[in-house]
């Protein structure tokens, strides 16, 4: 029977071939296994940095004591006779600051979520007050009854309510509980959901 008879110099080269190409591969592995830890690492480090920024508009629990204030009411007084709101009359009463502007974008999406929750826990005691605010005068009152808004507005003169509550950014709610302290503080569109869980905290 006939037998295959190897090269001993071209046995000796392959194998050396065989052994320089498992090191390339263990070395390529070994770097590939690097590179993936870096990304993790990186990954959780955009993640811690960029959930502040998402979470920072958000506040609760700061048990403040809500600064008083006077507006004068321009759209939907709930007494027609009455053509002021001054907060430190509905003490006893949970109430919401809504923060807008006939120009926010983000504040006409809101508006029906207010409305909406305005509507249905008005007879549970709360109180719903939009401050219309860094706005021309006379703007408010046509806005809402184009858009069906039912809630009283006040106008801001001098965004002097704005001031007193530190607000900057438009929408801003500010959730007031019944004893005159500042539950929450929400920037930007809340939703539905989330504002009416923290409503039923105050309630």
């Amino acid at each position: 029977m006939a037998e295959s008879t190897r090269n001993p110099e071209l046995t000796a080269s392959a194998e050396a071939q065989s052994q320089a190409q498992s090191q390339a591969l263990a070395g390529g592995d070994e770097r590939s296994g690097v590179a993936r830890l870096v990304l993790v690492v990186l990954a959780i480090a955009v993640g811690f940095g960029v959930v502040p920024r998402l979470t920072s508009g958000y506040g609760c629990g700061r048990a403040e004591d809500a600064p008083d204030f006077s507006g004068t009411l321009v759209a939907n007084a709930p007494d027609p006779a009455k053509t002021t709101f001054n907060l430190s009359e509905f003490r006893g009463h949970p109430v919401l600051l809504d923060f807008w502007a006939t120009w926010c974008g983000p504040c006409q999406a809101e508006m029906p979520i207010i409305n909406g929750v305005a509507s249905r826990f008005k007879d549970q005691g709360l109180v719903v007050l939009g401050v219309n605010t860094s706005d021309a005068e006379g703007l408010a009152a046509r806005f809402v009854a184009r858009r069906g808004v039912t809630f009283p507005i006040v106008y801001d003169v001098k965004d002097a309510i704005a001031q007193k509550f530190d607000v900057h950014n438009l929408p801003t709610l500010i959730l007031i509980s019944k004893e005159g302290k500042i539950m929450a503080v929400r920037q930007g569109v809340t939703s539905d959901a989330d504002l009416e869980r923290l409503i039923r905290r105050a309630l």
